[in-house]
């Protein structure tokens, strides 16, 4: 199936392979990149930096003595790899420091960013669509998840309803929620159709 716009296997190959080898070419020479000098990016390390759980389940990060309390993991490649080039920020979107790799931490706090990472990126796969009505520039969606029924209103136009892999389908709620349509070869040419109405 094809469809125009549509990130290719390729491109999305080339992408890991080049995000892999600045990993691999920062790791082995130990010393920061050109362009992290530019941005003065601030790369957080096990030396640096340590993590912990509040009692309320938020995250609180303690960066060369400062802590900073209720940030959040912002991921660069949400859809390919949520292991690498983690952004940690505090709530008023202020950049804190940058992971590279959470290979690079112990494995207890690895889990803990993962834990953040999948609540901040949750996004329940659609199963089943079972109709969309579009009305006065939105559209209404009733579909069955892995979470549930579920109906949400998504607005149309501004990239709500966008690929992300060659047939991996992204929707974006006017609440912000996240659903994803995993491979959209699978899905019936009925829910094809309705579902292409607002791409």
């Amino acid at each position: 199936m094809t469809i125009a716009g549509a990130v290719t296997e390729a491109e999305r190959a080339s992408e890991e392979k080049d995000v892999r080898e600045t990993v691999e070419s920062e790791k082995a020479d130990g010393k920061r990149s050109d362009l992290a000098e530019a941005a003065k990016i601030r790369y957080l390390t096990p030396d640096n930096a340590s993590f912990r759980k509040t009692e309320g389940r938020m995250l609180n990060v303690t960066v060369d003595g400062e802590e900073h309390k209720a940030v959040y993991v912002h991921c660069s490649f949400p859809h390919t790899n949520k292991r690498i080039y983690l952004s940690i920020r505090t709530f008023e979107n202020k950049e804190i420091g940058m992971i590279r790799s959470l290979d690079d931490f112990p494995a207890g706090v690895a889990e803990l960013l993962e834990e953040q990472v999948k609540i901040r990126y949750f996004a329940p796969e659609i199963t089943k669509v079972v109709k969309i009505r579009e009305e006065f520039g939105y559209s209404y969606w009733e579909t069955e998840t892995t979470s549930g029924v579920c109906r949400f209103t998504v607005r149309s136009g501004g990239n709500n309803v966008k690929l992300v892999g060659e047939n991996r389908l992204l929707v974006l709620d006017v609440d912000g929620n996240r659903f994803v349509i995993p491979d959209l070869e699978k899905i019936s040419d009925k829910e094809y159709r309705m579902v292409e109405m607002c791409m």
